[in-house]
Formats: structure tokens, sequence, C-alpha cells
């Protein structure tokens, strides 16, 4: 979607760019049985006790059920609407199947209202268009997919985002290879299923706020910069001008004391890990040649 900016009628107004929305969205309520309550933890666990900063606040939002798994085989669904989700960047797509079922998809780029798409598990050169779901196995290699499963009958895991996609590298002895959108290549099995293009709604990273209070009404509150801080309330706080505390000899830790650049922070047992071919920084996992 276009990034839409503002006349400068006032101080927030000049540093506002959004998605324009207007007659590409529908404006109607969420379908009701889609739909589910959402609580708000504000970044505390079960003891009370702040976990996740910054977090609090924010408007009143649904959470919308995805239909991540397209289980329903070879039944033409109609895209009914294009709808915003307040809990994801990407938008979600109301599609209706031959038999009045209805479910929500996230939106690809190029789908639009009226278009048919269909859940199958064998398809013919005309088929792989925008929004159809098949096996990575039937699938042809250079194609763009998103909504990727990481275990057969899943759902999709990878590239959901707003303006993500993945490649499909080849197909050999049953394993899918995929290039990550991070460079990353990694062996999928050829059963998980993908849905054809990627996700819509590419533009949402380049809009601006414009003011604090947008943020707010996303549930973020402030942050402050632990240099800016005194001692007693961070590692990097204090010093005589702008020091990172310490005669500027510290690095830059969490208010904890954990490393915050230059430090792993992915799991060395995630099961995952024994899929990757090449890591996103171009290097090979740990005892591959």
């Amino acid at each position: 979607m276009p990034i839409h900016s503002f006349r400068p009628l006032t101080p927030a107004g000049r540093f506002t760019a959004l998605n324009k929305t207007s007659g590409q969205l529908s404006r109607k309520r969420p379908e009701r049985g889609l739909t589910q309550s959402k609580n708000k933890t504000g970044g505390r666990n079960v003891y009370g006790r702040v976990t996740s900063r910054h977090r609090g606040g924010g408007h009143k939002q649904l959470y919308r059920i995805v239909d991540f798994k397209r289980a329903r085989l070879d039944l033409p669904a109609r895209v009914q609407a294009l709808e915003y989700d307040p809990n994801r960047s990407a938008n979600l797509a109301l599609i209706a199947y031959a038999d009045g079922v209805k479910a929500y998809i996230l939106a690809p780029k190029g789908l639009k209202v009226g278009d048919t798409i269909v859940t199958s598990n064998k398809a013919t050169t005309n088929d792989y268009t925008v929004g159809n779901n098949f096996p990575l196995s039937i699938i042809p290699p250079s194609t763009q997919l998103h909504c990727v499963e990481l275990v057969p009958g899943r759902g999709a895991q990878i590239a959901r985002s707003a303006g993500a996609s993945l490649e499909l590298v080849a197909i050999e002895d049953g394993q899918a290879t995929l290039k990550m959108p991070s460079g990353e290549l990694r062996y999928v099995n050829a059963k998980c299923r993908a849905t054809i293009g990627e996700v819509g709604n590419g533009d949402h990273n380049q809009q601006s706020l414009g003011k604090a209070g947008r943020s707010r009404w996303l549930g973020i509150r402030p942050t402050v910069r632990g240099m800016a801080m005194n001692p007693v309330d961070h590692p990097n706080g204090g010093g005589q001008g702008k020091s990172k505390g310490g005669g500027g000899r510290q690095q830059l830790v969490s208010p904890w004391g954990q490393l915050a650049k230059g430090f792993p922070t992915r799991r060395r047992s995630k099961p995952s890990n024994a899929q990757i071919i090449v890591h996103h920084n171009g290097r090979k996992p740990r005892g591959q040649k």
C-alpha cells in the first residue's frame, strides 16, 4: 500500500507518514465467529512482575483467528474482503469456501476482492498463482513463497510478516531447500505446505508514527536509554559527560548485565538448528565444512 504523508497543519502531522488504506481495506467490523477476546499483560508474568519492559496501555483489540493450516483441500474460496489486523503487520483476507465456511488468511501482495484461491495436493502450470497453497514437493523451484510450515501439518511458521517472502531453491531426497529473507539457507520437509507469493503491505516499515501518542495507542510505553540514567538504575548510567559508565570502558548491556551487542542469543540446542545449511551471515553451522 502507498505511504500517505499529511499537510503540516500540526507539529505531529509534519512527521506523520502512514499507509493509505482508504478504498483498499474494508471498514466493516471483523467476522464475529472468527474473533476472540485478547487480554493484555502489561509485560507482567503470572506473579505480577515486569518481565518485558515498555509495554502497557494501548487500544483494546480483538484477536482474529487466522487459518495457517489451510487444511480444506480442493475447495475453491472467494476473497470477500481485505481487512486490517491490529495484531500483526500484515493485512488479512476474508475468504468464503464453496460450502459457505469462512476463514481469515494473510493477504498476499496482488490478491484482490473477488479473486478465487484454492488449497490442493495437485496442481497444473496455471495453478501457481498468488494465494494458492500447495506442498513444497510440487511447487517449481525459484517460486516466491510465504506462510511456510516447518513441520508438516503444524501450520505456517515462516515468512508471515508484512512484505516477507522466501525462495524455494531446490527439492532433493524429500527435503526442500529454502532461501530465507535473511539469506539463510535451510532444509524443510518437502511435505510442508506453502502459499504462493509474498505477504502484502510491504510498505509497513516505511511508516512514521509522527508522535508519541500513536506509540501509546499501540501499547508501547516510553523507552529511556541506559546511558541517560544514573548508575544506580543502569550499568551504563552515570559518568562525566557522554559516557557509558565505568569511565567509558564498559560494554553496552541490559539493565541486568546481559551484553547488548555482539552476543549470540539463539539457543544452541534448538532442534531446527540441524536443518540450517548456511546462516544469514554466510557462515556454515558448527561442524560443517
